[in-house]
């Protein structure tokens, strides 16, 4: 029986390399697909990774993976949308803590084989 390869398994296999590279740099993984649902028809909050640097940091990862660099690549298919809900799953995350760390928001794109490591993509300016 051939095995038939998903969005989703595309994506979690994304992810597993995301996270690798990113512990094998120092990390340590805190929370992996971090999830706020709105409701039944909004889309909620979504966070692929939270990480720790040594240094106490909080890092905020969203993975993105495509096979080549059509329409922008990787990097490029965060968009907005995307970042604002990402930042809203690190508030609510952040909510849970007693006291509030550095935090920072990266990308991890993976583009035809190729891993890149984008610290401090965004910003939670509003």
């Amino acid at each position: 029986m051939a095995s038939t390869v998903t969005t989703k398994s595309r994506g979690d296999e994304a992810e597993d390399q995301a996270l690798a590279h990113l512990q094998a740099q120092g990390l340590t993984l805190v929370e992996r697909n971090y999830r706020l649902a709105r409701g039944p028809r909004a889309r909620g909050a979504e966070v692929d990774l939270i990480m720790r640097e040594a240094d106490g940091t909080l890092v905020f990862v969203e993975v993105r993976a495509r096979r080549d660099a059509d329409h922008g690549g990787a990097a490029a298919s965060v968009s907005r949308g995307k970042q604002r809900r990402c930042i809203l799953g690190a508030r609510h995350y952040l909510m849970t803590l007693n006291t509030l760390p550095p935090c920072r928001f990266d990308v991890v794109a993976i583009e035809g084989g190729t891993l890149n490591w984008i610290r401090g993509a965004f910003l939670a300016d509003d």
